[in-house]
């Protein structure tokens, strides 16, 4: 498989259109473009997958203008999208077809190609203890790393390609559900990777 995208470039730095933040706060957190191609025979439906592994593992280090987050410190995954069930004959989704805009407390029926189905994204742990935020974060909600961070952080976009047409998910299902009910399914998958900073210097 194959996995292009108009509104980033492989290994590149994504645009602030494509962000859920930025320096001044909140950011137009479009989803961006993809298409795929080169699928394998026999293809049912599709899974897509994005996912920072460069967050901070001390949340209390997190956004502090009196020290800056090392970038030796460990790191984990953070899902920013999740959608499965994509049916068979998609091979694009356009730029800000699913997600034109960061909902508080999280968008309760995000966009989507017919027949798909959107996950919960990390955001919806990430708020969980703060009122004014909580809620279950659905579908795409791109970078706003901390700006404290040494560390340039990176999204990866996966598309799977699978043989069966729907998967067995409770709802609501994370990207961990999906990861599991797609074991002994895949038949193929491409990626990509963009680069998200808001540190002044490394911007």
């Amino acid at each position: 498989m194959h996995l292009i995208s108009h509104s980033l470039a492989n290994r590149s730095p994504i645009d602030r259109t494509f962000a859920a933040g930025d320096a001044q706060g909140f950011a137009p957190n479009h989803n961006p473009h993809l298409a795929w191609s080169e699928v394998p025979a026999g293809t049912r439906s599709f899974v897509l997958v994005c996912v920072d592994p460069d967050v901070p593992t001390v949340p209390e280090t997190v956004g502090r203008n009196d020290m800056t987050i090392p970038s030796d410190q460990p790191r984990c995954d953070f899902v920013h999208w999740v959608m499965a069930d994509i049916p068979a004959d998609i091979r694009e989704l356009a730029a800000g077809s699913c997600s034109d805009g960061f909902v508080v407390k999280g968008k309760t029926a995000p966009a989507g190609p017919a027949g798909s189905r959107q996950g919960l994204n990390d955001f919806t742990g990430w708020f969980a203890g703060n009122p004014d935020m909580a809620g279950d974060y659905l579908g795409y909600d791109g970078p706003y790393p901390p700006f404290n961070d040494a560390r340039v952080h990176r999204y990866f976009f996966r598309v799977f390609a699978l043989d069966v047409a729907t998967l067995a998910l409770p709802t609501p299902f994370t990207a961990a559900d999906a990861h599991r009910a797609m074991q002994g399914h895949v038949l193929g998958e491409a990626a990509l990777y963009g680069t998200y900073t808001l540190n002044p210097a490394l911007a």
